[in-house]
C-alpha cells in the first residue's frame, strides 16, 4: 500500500471531474462561506481575463478503492464549489452533484448557488462559454492518489503541518507570487530568497503584533485575532483592477519607484521618497514583498532607538503584560515614524508616546491583549478614554501637533509604584502628574 506514483500528476478540472469521485461518509459537510465562494469566482475569472495559461487551484488528495472509485480526502470544498460554478455556466454534465449531500451541505450549496448565479449572470454572454472552458481546461490541481486510506490521511496531515493551517504570511506569499505572473523568473527567485532569509517567527510576529493592529487601530477598529481569515488587509490592489482609486494608487507607486530609480528632483526636498504608508493600500505582487521588508527594517530601527533612548529597567519585559506594553510603545513609534519619518522621533515625541504607553502599565495590575486593544482605540475606561492615539496621528499634518495631546492623570495602583519604580520615577520627572 503506497502512493500511486503513476497517478501523481497535475490534472485539469475536466480530467479530475471525469474520474469516479465519491464523498466518503467521514467527510465533513460542505461549508464554504459566501466570501470564499465569491473569492474563488473572482480569482479564476481574473486569471481568465488576464490570459493566464494555467491557474493552479491547490492539491486534491484521493484514496483509490479496489473498485476504482476515488474517495475525496482533501479538496471537497473546492470541487463542490467549482461544480456549482460550472452548473451556473450551463454545464450540467461535469461536477459532483450525483453525490448525495446531507441537509447541512444542501443548505450551503443553495446559498452559494445563488451567489454564483448572480456573478455569472453579470458576465457578457460571449464570455460565459469561454470562461467555462477556461475553468475546465486551464485551471488545474495537483492530483495525489494513494491506495491506502490511512496513508491518505497521513499525507493530508503532512501537507497541512499535521492538521495546522498554513501561517498567514505563507498564504500571503503564495497569493502575491500568483500576482507576479508577468515578472521575470530571476526577480521572483531573488524576492523569495530575501523572504526566506527572514526569520519566519519574526515575520509572523511583524504582521500579528504590529502591521495588522496598526492597519486597524487608526481606523478605530479592533486589532486582535490576526489569522489566515484576516489577511485581506494585506492582499492589496491587483494589477487587473482599473477602478479610479486603484489606478490612482498604482500610478503613485509607479512614480515613487521611478523617482527613486532616477535620482533626486529639484521640486522635492528629499533625495529619495518613502515608498509605503500604513494608511494607504499596498499594490499586490512584487511590492508586497518590498512592503514587508521595509516595515521589518523600520521596526528594527525603532527598537534600536528605544534601546539608545531608555535605560534597560525603563522597558520592563519580565511579564507577558510588560511585553504587550512594550509592543504598544513600539507600535506608536513605528506609526509616527511611518507618517513623518524616523527623524521625527525627537525627545519630546518619545517622551509623550512613552508616557501614553507606560501609564497604562502603572494603572493596570494585569495587562492582556484585550486591554491594549481597547486602549489603542480610546475605549479603555481606566485611562485616557477618548484618546485614540493612532487615529489622531493619522490625521496630523505636522509632527508638532503631537504636543497638543493632553494626557489624563493616571490613577496608579500603589503596588505598581514599587513593582515598576523605574517607569514611575521617569514619568514623575517628565510629567507633573504626581508632584
Amino acid at each position: 500500500m503506497a502512493l500511486i506514483r503513476e497517478e501523481l500528476r497535475i490534472t485539469s478540472i475536466t480530467g479530475l471531474l471525469s474520474m469516479e469521485l465519491a464523498l466518503p461518509s467521514y467527510q465533513r459537510p460542505y461549508s464554504w462561506s459566501v466570501k470564499s465562494t465569491n473569492t474563488l469566482f473572482i480569482d479564476t475569472y481574473e486569471a481568465f481575463k488576464d490570459g493566464i495559461t494555467e491557474y493552479r487551484l491547490g492539491s486534491v488528495i484521493l484514496h483509490k478503492e479496489d473498485s476504482g472509485k476515488y474517495n475525496i480526502v482533501d479538496g471537497q470544498q473546492r470541487l463542490t464549489t467549482l461544480s456549482i460554478l460550472l452548473f451556473c455556466l450551463g454545464d450540467d454534465t461535469q461536477g459532483m452533484f450525483k453525490e448525495k449531500y446531507g441537509k447541512l451541505s444542501n443548505d450551503v450549496i443553495v446559498t452559494n448557488f445563488g451567489v454564483l448565479c448572480r456573478r455569472t449572470n453579470e458576465l457578457p454572454e460571449n464570455e460565459k462559454e469561454k470562461y467555462k472552458e477556461y475553468l475546465l481546461k486551464q485551471c488545474t490541481t495537483v492530483q495525489i492518489v494513494t491506495d491506502s486510506e490511512q496513508e491518505a490521511f497521513q499525507f493530508f496531515d503532512s501537507q497541512n503541518s499535521r492538521g495546522k493551517e498554513l501561517a498567514p504570511h505563507d498564504l500571503l506569499k503564495s497569493y502575491h507570487l500568483r500576482e507576479m505572473n508577468s515578472e521575470a523568473e530571476d526577480l521572483k527567485v531573488k524576492i523569495i530568497n530575501q523572504w526566506e532569509n527572514v526569520n519566519q517567527e519574526e515575520l509572523d510576529d511583524l504582521f500579528k503584533s504590529y502591521l495588522y493592529p496598526l492597519t486597524q487601530w487608526y481606523r478605530r477598529k479592533g486589532g486582535l485575532g490576526y489569522s489566515s481569515s484576516k489577511i485581506d488587509s494585506f492582499k492589496g490592489i491587483k494589477g487587473a483592477n482599473i477602478y479610479n482609486y486603484s489606478v490612482y494608487h498604482k500610478a503613485s507607486n509607479l512614480y515613487v519607484e521611478q523617482f527613486n530609480a532616477n535620482g533626486s528632483n529639484e521640486l522635492l526636498a528629499s533625495k529619495s521618497l518613502n515608498q509605503f504608508q500604513l494608511t494607504q493600500p499596498l499594490i499586490a505582487g512584487r511590492r508586497f514583498f518590498n512592503y514587508t521588508l521595509h516595515y521589518g527594517e523600520l521596526l528594527e530601527k525603532i527598537q534600536k532607538q528605544i534601546n539608545r533612548f531608555h535605560k534597560q529597567n525603563e522597558i520592563p519585559d519580565r511579564r507577558s503584560g510588560d511585553i504587550y506594553i512594550k509592543q504598544l510603545y513600539e507600535c506608536s513609534l513605528l506609526f509616527f515614524a511611518d507618517r513623518f519619518g524616523i527623524d521625527s522621533l525627537t525627545q519630546p515625541v518619545m517622551q509623550l508616546l512613552y508616557s501614553w504607553s507606560y501609564s497604562l502599565r502603572l494603572v493596570m495590575h494585569s495587562v492582556y491583549p484585550q486591554t491594549i486593544n481597547k486602549y489603542s482605540i480610546g475605549q479603555h475606561e481606566r485611562l485616557n478614554y477618548g484618546i485614540d492615539m493612532f487615529s489622531v496621528i493619522s490625521e496630523m499634518t505636522d509632527p508638532e501637533e503631537l504636543k497638543l495631546i493632553a494626557l489624563k492623570q493616571p490613577d496608579i495602583e500603589n503596588n505598581n509604584k514599587e513593582k515598576y519604580n523605574a517607569v514611575y520615577e521617569l514619568l514623575s520627572v517628565w510629567n507633573r502628574w504626581w508632584t
